[in-house]
Order: C-alpha cells, then sequence, then structure tokens
C-alpha cells in the first residue's frame, strides 16, 4: 500500500525547519556568501553568527540527521531524509548549521563503516561535533572520475604507505583537516580491486597544493577558488591509516558515493521549489502588455511545467528514498536502490535547469542580475550536472541495468507484431 501521509511529530519538525532555514539560513547566504564560505572554520565572525544558530538544531534533536544513532544522530531513514533535505536545499548554508554538509556526510559515512576505533575518535568525532571539515580526493586530472585510469599510487615501504601522484578537483581541500585519497595499491588486481583509500592530515609534508581552481559563480580575485589541484609528493602516512582492506577502495568509494548522489536531489528538490515560489511571486506582482503577468498563458505555461515537472522528479526521489529503506530493512537486495539513484543524478541537472531557466526567464533582466538568488543557482547547474560522476555514465547504468533483463524476440518478428500475435490467437481458436 502506497501511503503519501505524513505522521503529525514528523510534519511539526519539518514546519520548524522550513521557518528556521527562510529565518536564519538565508540570512547566512546573505551575510556570508561564497561557495567556500560554510567549510572555513577558520572564519571567527560566520562561526561566531553560527553557532547558536547549531545550538538550536541540536535542542530540537536535529544535529547531524544523516547519521544513525550509533553514532549520536536520530536514526532517521532515507524517507525521512528525503523530506528533511528539501527543506536545507534552499538555503547553501544551512547544511552546515545542521551538521550535514557533504562531502562531510559521506566521510563521516565511510569512517564509520569502514574506520577503526582509533580513525573513529581522531577522524569521525570531530567531523560529527562541526569543528573541523574534510575533503574527498579521488577525481584526477587525466583520468576524471574514472577509477580504471587512475595513476595517482601508494606503496608500502617499512610501517609507512607511500602516497605519489595528482589528484584534481578535491572540493574544499583548503579548509579541510584532512583527506581522504584514493590510491592506486594493487596495480595487479582486476580494475574495480586495485584502488584503496589512506586518510591523510593536510598538514603532512609532501602535500602540495598546485592551485585552487575556481568555478563558476566564484570571484576572479587570485587564489580564490575552492577546488584544489594537489600534488602528492611522496607523501608518507602510517600503515594504519587505510581505511578498510588494500584493494577495497572502490567498494569504499560507492558505499560513499550512492548516498552522496541521493542527497543532492533531495536538495535539489528544495532550490527547484524556491525558484519556482520565485516564478510565482513575480508573476503576481508585475505586469506587462495591460495585464499580470499571471494572466498570459505563456506564463501559465512556464508555471505548470515547471510544477509538474518537479512534482514527478520529487516522487523519483522520494521513491528511490524509500528503495534504500527497504534495502536497509533487508526487504530488498543489496544495490536494489542502484538504478533508481542514478536515474535522480540523470534527472536532477534537467529538472534544475529548466525550472531556473524559467524563472530567470520571467524575472527579465532582473533575473540575469547578481540580485536574486537565481544567478547563483544558474552558475552551480553544470557542476550538478558533473558532481558524483557525469550524467552520461548513470545514463548507460541505467540503460544496462534495464538490458540485462531484456530478452530477444522469440521469432523473427518482435513479440508485439500484430499479424504474428493474431496469428497466434486464431491458432488456439481453432
Amino acid at each position: 500500500m502506497i501511503d503519501f501521509r505524513i505522521e503529525p511529530q514528523l510534519q511539526a519538525k519539518l514546519d520548524w525547519m522550513a521557518k528556521f532555514v527562510r529565518d536564519e539560513c538565508e540570512p547566512m547566504d546573505l551575510l556570508f556568501p561564497g561557495h567556500g564560505a560554510p567549510y572555513d572554520v577558520a572564519n571567527k565572525e560566520s562561526r561566531a553568527y553560527m553557532k547558536p544558530l547549531q545550538d538550536q538544531v541540536k535542542a530540537q534533536g536535529l544535529w547531524g540527521c544523516h547519521l544513525g544513532t550509533e553514532l549520536g544522530g536520530p536514526g532517521y531513514g532515507q524517507l525521512t531524509l528525503a523530506l528533511m533535505n528539501e527543506i536545507l536545499g534552499r538555503s547553501y548554508w544551512a547544511p552546515t548549521v545542521f551538521g550535514t554538509a557533504a562531502p562531510d556526510t559521506g566521510n563521516s559515512e565511510i569512517l564509520a563503516m569502514f574506520g577503526t576505533d582509533e580513525q573513529k575518535a581522531c577522524y569521525l568525532k570531530p567531523l560529527m561535533d562541526g569543528t573541523i571539515v574534510s575533503t574527498f580526493s579521488m577525481t584526477e586530472p587525466q583520468a576524471g572520475a574514472d577509477p580504471k585510469e587512475f595513476t595517482c599510487r601508494a606503496w608500502q615501504e617499512g610501517d609507512e604507505w607511500v602516497i605519489e601522484g595528482e589528484k584534481w578537483f578535491s572540493s574544499n581541500a583548503r579548509y579541510a583537516a584532512f583527506l581522504i585519497v584514493m590510491v592506486v595499491t594493487n596495480p595487479e588486481n582486476p580494475p574495480h580491486q586495485r584502488m584503496s583509500m589512506l586518510i591523510v592530515p593536510t598538514d603532512t609534508p609532501g602535500i602540495e597544493f598546485i592551485r585552487h581552481s575556481q568555478t563558476m559563480g566564484d570571484s576572479k580575485g587570485k587564489d580564490d577558488g575552492t577546488h584544489a589541484y594537489i600534488r602528492y609528493n611522496k607523501v608518507r602516512v602510517p600503515l594504519d591509516a587505510m581505511l578498510g582492506s588494500p584493494g577495497e577502495g572502490f567498494k569504499v568509494a560507492q558505499a560513499r558515493l550512492g548516498g552522496g548522489r541521493v542527497h543532492h536531489a533531495m536538495r535539489t528538490v528544495g532550490k527547484c521549489q524556491r525558484a519556482i515560489d520565485m516564478m510565482l511571486e513575480r508573476a503576481v506582482s508585475r505586469r506587462t502588455q495591460g495585464k499580470m503577468l499571471s494572466e498570459h498563458q505563456f506564463v501559465q505555461g512556464a508555471i505548470a511545467d515547471s510544477i509538474i515537472e518537479l512534482e514527478q522528479f520529487r516522487l523519483l526521489v522520494l521513491k528511490t528514498a524509500w528503495i534504500i529503506d527497504e534495502v536497509e530493512a533487508g526487504r530488498e537486495p543489496h544495490g536494489g536502490a542502484r538504478s533508481h539513484i542514478a536515474m535522480c543524478k540523470v534527472q536532477m541537472a534537467k529538472v534544475y535547469h529548466d525550472i531556473v531557466q524559467r524563472a530567470i526567464q520571467l524575472h527579465g533582466s532582473l533575473g540575469v542580475t547578481l540580485e536574486t538568488p537565481l544567478a547563483d543557482m544558474w552558475m552551480g547547474l553544470p557542476s550538478l550536472a558533473l558532481a558524483d560522476g557525469p550524467t552520461e555514465v548513470h545514463k548507460a547504468q541505467v540503460a544496462k541495468a534495464y538490458l540485462r533483463d531484456a530478452a530477444p524476440a522469440p521469432g523473427l518478428f518482435p513479440s508485439e507484431h500484430i499479424p504474428t500475435r493474431l496469428a497466434a490467437i486464431r491458432a488456439r481458436q481453432s
């Protein structure tokens, strides 16, 4: 049975979150702008402003919502998290205020799953407390996100791992206390069993920041980017810096990236809803050609298309979250949500693009200025389409999953061939 009702207790929490994000988190977006601002733990002004807000979140039992009860979190399932992340997606600062900002969410999850007690004490606890931030250092300049092409390697010398190679687009590494680095340790293994994950403190000798690349929407000031191009120049870490076992890096990465992708999708619902809210307000506020914008059929069509597309996408995200919960409960097989997570990843950028583009158009010249949130939304679109793997990769994944279950036609013509089916029906009747 499909039931879309939300329990009153949860609805009360969602209502509190919606008001809090609007009244407290969205102002932080204006007071402390910049893509790296929520990760800059050294900015005393922003941290002092945020601390009382985080205390309010903790008092509501909403801190670190993605974490299980054994790690001090509320232990919500993905379906509940989907409803919460819709609200958090409306503000750039909100995930940090609520202790659930990427990439720290994914990094905390793999530390919880694969980390030793010592690793959890050293890295997971301060991450959960929000006193430090971390980086996932995976992609490479010559390979992008394809681990089969990675060349950054690590080898054992005595009681240490030695890391050599380059990593590209390591987000917010300039602010991070540690990096989780994907390296080739077992080159003789099959492609998906060659890599391992190593925890590397950012003050380790041999880490060289070649540059911090800027993305669309960053200021053009010198060295003002937030995505690091890093050279690991014979960086040494102890043997116990590994997450999991040698050769398990791909397994660790997949455990992390699946959740990250669906959380991106959840928050994109919130971003799109905010753009639609802006469209609706604009349509009943401005006049052109002798009547309100809302009276023009082109405008009505743009609004209707946006609402319908978002409703479809939101239902896909909620279904995916439900499947993940079913997998966690053992009622669906391991990996049962993989195709739906990929669907979310594919559709996310398309829906976001179409809705934000219409919102910009409806705002006219104001829409292309930096005086509304729409410009930042638009400039964030290309990164959304590439984050956690290019959209094209996930399209291929969905197609291959369904093609595996497809069967060839039993005869010369397709199974839906009408003359063939009619002949078979008549043969049964004779």
